[in-house]
C-alpha cells in the first residue's frame, strides 16, 4: 500500500479522499489549517492507525517540507475557493492557491514523491463560449481565482517539463456532495439551497435561473483522484482532466429535482417558493465539460449522473442537518 498525502484534507474533497483512501488500505497523511475544513470532518479518521493529521498551512515551506516526507502520491485539494471570496479579497486567495501550490510542489520535487495530483478548477476555461468544454481549448480568466488555478496548471506543466515530476491536474466541474458545508458567507449553492429548503426559507437565484453548470458527484471525483493516482499510461500523465459527468443542469432544473427530494422528508418543502436576485459578478453563463478524454486515457466511468448524486446528497443532509 501507499503512503499518501492529502492537502486540506480536512476540508470537503480532502475529507472524502481521506476516507476512501484510508478504506482501501492505504497511509493517509493530512495537512490542513482548518481555514475552510472542519475538524469533524476527520474526526472519524484520528484512531486509525493508518492516518496522521499535521496541522499547518501550505504558505508555510516548512509545513509543506515536513507534510511530504516519505509520500508516494500527493493529492492537493487545498485551496481558497469561491470566486466571490477572490473577488473580495484577491490577495489572500493568491497566497493560498499560487504561493501555496508552488510550496507543494517544490517540497514534492524534493521529496522524490511520485506523482502529484491536484485539484484544477473549471473556471480556468473563463470566457471561452465554446460547448462542451474541451480541456485544450480555454479563454481568459473572468475572477482573480480563476486566474490562480489557471497559474497552478501553468506551474505543474513546467515542472513536469523541467524537474520530471509527474503531475496531472483534475479540473473539477461544480462539485457537490455528503460534507459540503452549507454555512458561511461563500457556501456552494447545493448545500446552501438545501439548507434553506429544510428551513422552509426562500433559496435566492443569481439571475433567471437558466444559467447552467455540469454538477458533479464527489464519487467521480473520488474515482478520478484514484485512476490519476494508479494510471501507469505514459500519455495520460503531465495534463489536464475535465473532471465532470458531461451533462449539464440549469439552476431552475437544480431546484426542482431539490424540491423533490426533499419533499419525501418534508412535504411542506414543495410549497417554498424561490427569488430570483441579480447576476453575480464572474459567473460564466454555461458550463458543460466533454469527458471523452479521461474516459479515454484513464477509463473514467461517472457513476452518478446529477439525479443519482442529489438523491444520495439530500439523504445525508437530513440526516446531519436536522
Amino acid at each position: 500500500m501507499s503512503t499518501l498525502l492529502i492537502t486540506g484534507g480536512a476540508g470537503f474533497i480532502g475529507s472524502n479522499l481521506c476516507e476512501y483512501f484510508l478504506y482501501k488500505g492505504h497511509h493517509v497523511i493530512c495537512l490542513d489549517n482548518f481555514a475552510t475544513g472542519h475538524r469533524h470532518n476527520i474526526a472519524p479518521f484520528l484512531e486509525n492507525p493508518n492516518f496522521k493529521l499535521i496541522e499547518g498551512d501550505i504558505r508555510s515551506f516548512d509545513d509543506c517540507n515536513l507534510a511530504v516526507q516519505g509520500v508516494d502520491y500527493v493529492l492537493h485539494q487545498a485551496a481558497l475557493g469561491s470566486v466571490p471570496r477572490s473577488i473580495k479579497d484577491p490577495i489572500t486567495s493568491n497566497d493560498v492557491n499560487v504561493s501555496g501550490f508552488l510550496n507543494m510542489l517544490v517540497a514534492s520535487r524534493d521529496a522524490g514523491v511520485k506523482r502529484f495530483i491536484y485539484a484544477a478548477s473549471s473556471s480556468t476555461y473563463g470566457d471561452s463560449e465554446s460547448l462542451p468544454k474541451v480541456e485544450d481549448v480555454i479563454g481568459k480568466p473572468l475572477s482573480p481565482y480563476a486566474i490562480t488555478k489557471y497559474v497552478n496548471e501553468l506551474y505543474a506543466d513546467i515542472f513536469s517539463k523541467t524537474y520530471g515530476l509527474e503531475t496531472i491536474g483534475l479540473r473539477y466541474f461544480n462539485v457537490f456532495g455528503r460534507r459540503q458545508d452549507p454555512n458561511g458567507a461563500y457556501a456552494a449553492v447545493i448545500p446552501l439551497f438545501v439548507k434553506q429548503f429544510m428551513n422552509h426559507e426562500s433559496p435566492i437565484i443569481n439571475g433567471d435561473g437558466n444559467y447552467s453548470r455540469d454538477f458533479t458527484y464527489v464519487d467521480n471525483v473520488i474515482q478520478m483522484n484514484e485512476l490519476a493516482m494508479n494510471t501507469t499510461n505514459p500519455n495520460a500523465i503531465n495534463t489536464v482532466y475535465n473532471t465532470a459527468v458531461g451533462d449539464r443542469t440549469t439552476l431552475n432544473d437544480l431546484v426542482h429535482y431539490l424540491k423533490e427530494y426533499l419533499s419525501a422528508y418534508d412535504t411542506a418543502i414543495a410549497q417554498v417558493e424561490v427569488v430570483h436576485g441579480p447576476n453575480r459578478l464572474g459567473d460564466i453563463p454555461h458550463s458543460l465539460a466533454s469527458v471523452e478524454k479521461a474516459k479515454s486515457l484513464l477509463g473514467y466511468r461517472p457513476t452518478h449522473t446529477i439525479g443519482q448524486g442529489l438523491k444520495e446528497a439530500v439523504a445525508w443532509y437530513w440526516e446531519h442537518l436536522k
